[in-house]
């Protein structure tokens, strides 16, 4: 479990991007709602988008820009081009509130967003609260209708591609290496949003650590991947825009997978090779009848991460598809992987060994190694910092480069990392993380409720739901408590759950104790 490096051939991702670009050009490289684009299409549309963007005077180097965007083209596309560009990405999740889009706008002062249409009335409703000024909006199928119309004050993508199509790219100014490339904004025991800073070292050597892992399982230029995974989440926008697309494979992306009708004839054409999920998305597509009679001939690698993946899934899926599930770990902090199963050599119930140039250790209370601890990471693909936040950065990192994780894990016989439990209060729904913290704010501020305790339990089918216990100052029904959190929070935060005490369980000193809720 000891550090070693990570030989990385470009100084940056734009760089490492235009290589891959050019060298697979006539090779398809994603396909959604029935389009493929070639790596040539990409490699066009991106850098007329970063010539757009490098035209703006609002916009520098080093500027960060919103994306806004489930599962679509338009989504590598702009990606690339903020790269292209030497913007810094700040993913976001297409389903937030307002609420929760004005925090990650405003703290990292972003000054452009690119959004998907349909959002842009919740986006108006806090715009005044951000730096925001360049505002560039596509709808779901703009890239195979060619409307190039857009509102009142934004620009319309198809625009752009069109304008820009024979433009000629600046040259970038030097970006070095270590400069920050993306904000990903993550939650904490706070239960407040940070933005993770991942470099330009960080999200490019740890897709060279992924595809060692998986090389051996991977032909280049010839592999067919399934990606329902959100772009705009870490697993997704690393595995699959990074190390699967700079090896000249195909990336079919599925806009909303909880669509699993769309979903299956969304892939139903191809000869997948490859599939990218979480427990939960496994086991509901083994339990939808045209799913078992796809064609599996292909598949050879299934890669599971984000939440814990359970035996009956792996069963299911082993039966449905005769191909395994490798489970991996990893954290936004850590750009993301850590851990993974090497694909044909998986360990049940384990998160795999640590990939090439990370070093494991697992801490007690006192930051002494032992058999049973924290887990702290150590390797090129933690991140900088926090955005911003020198405090929370030092809370989080040793001196000595060590980031302290928040779960608490064993070392096996045979080297792999097994999660026994979490430091952390987080619960993972779907492979989503939802603090309580953020939940037990959004109660309180119902006129109706004294105070709310959130915890987590265990459910079969998301692996854990959110439950609150609320103590009231005046009668109120679930009803609408259920309506008011629905406003405030994405759903998958919603409680699914409520309990009416008469009062919290507490310490002596009046903190509240969750663990004797989970009792």
């Amino acid at each position: 479990m000891t550090q070693t490096l990570i030989n990385l051939e470009f100084d940056n991702i734009a760089d490492l991007l235009e290589h891959c670009l050019l060298k697979y050009a006539d090779k398809p490289a994603f396909s959604c709602l029935g389009q493929t684009l070639s790596f040539a299409q990409i490699d066009a549309q991106s850098k007329a988008l970063a010539c757009w963007l490098q035209q703006q005077e609002s916009l520098s180097p080093g500027d960060r820009i919103v994306i806004q965007l489930p599962n679509l083209n338009q989504y590598p596309i702009a990606a690339y081009a903020a790269f292209r560009a030497g913007l810094i990405i700040v993913n976001t999740n297409p389903l937030y509130t307002p609420r929760e889009m004005q925090h990650q706008f405003k703290d990292s002062g972003a000054k452009a967003i690119i959004l998907l249409t349909d959002l842009l009335p919740k986006f108006n409703e806090v715009k005044e609260h951000t730096d925001i000024q360049l505002i560039i909006t596509t709808a779901a199928t703009d890239l195979l209708t060619g409307d190039m119309t857009a509102p009142i004050g934004c620009v319309g993508l198809n625009q752009i591609l069109t304008e820009y199509a024979d433009a000629v790219l600046a040259p970038r100014p030097a970006i070095s290496i270590n400069d920050n490339a993306v904000l990903q904004y993550t939650g904490g025991t706070t239960g407040v949003s940070k933005g993770a800073c991942l470099t330009h070292s960080n999200i490019m050597s740890n897709a060279e650590q992924t595809r060692l892992v998986l090389k051996d399982g991977c032909t280049e230029g010839e592999e067919i991947f399934v990606c329902p995974l959100p772009l705009y989440h870490i697993y997704a926008f690393s595995v699959n825009m990074l190390v699967f697309t700079t090896s000249g494979n195909l990336n079919i992306l599925i806009p909303n997978p909880r669509d699993m009708d769309a979903f299956i004839q969304a892939i139903k054409p191809f000869k997948f090779t490859g599939f990218a999920g979480i427990n939960t998305l496994f086991v509901g597509l083994c339990m939808h009848p045209e799913f078992k009679v796809l064609d599996f001939s292909a598949l050879k690698i299934t890669i599971s991460g984000g939440t814990a993946l359970t035996s009956t899934a792996v069963d299911m899926w082993k039966t449905t598809t005769g191909c395994s599930i490798s489970e991996g770990y990893g954290l936004s902090e850590t750009s993301p992987v850590v851990c993974f199963n090497r694909p044909g050599k998986e360990r049940l119930g384990t998160v795999g060994r640590p990939v090439e140039g990370t070093e494991i250790q697992l801490w007690d209370e006192n930051d002494q190694i032992v058999e049973e601890g924290q887990i702290v990471v150590k390797g090129p693909q933690v991140m900088a910092g926090y955005w911003n936040m020198p405090e929370e950065t030092a809370k989080a990192i040793t001196q000595d480069g060590f980031f302290k994780t928040g779960d608490v894990g064993i070392c096996l016989e045979d080297g792999t990392i097994k999660i026994v439990d979490r430091l952390k209060d987080m619960i993972i729904v779907s492979g989503f993380n939802v603090y309580p913290n953020e939940i037990e704010d959004v109660l309180s501020q119902h006129d109706a409720i004294l105070e709310a305790a959130v915890i987590g339990e265990p459910d079969e089918k998301t692996g854990e739901k959110v439950c609150a216990y609320i103590t009231v100052k005046s009668e109120v029904s679930e009803s609408d408590i259920l309506e008011h959190c629905k406003v405030m929070l994405t759903a998958y935060k919603v409680p699914k759950k409520i309990v009416f005490m008469q009062e919290l369980p507490k310490s002596s000193v009046g903190k509240l104790l969750r663990r004797e809720l989970r009792k």
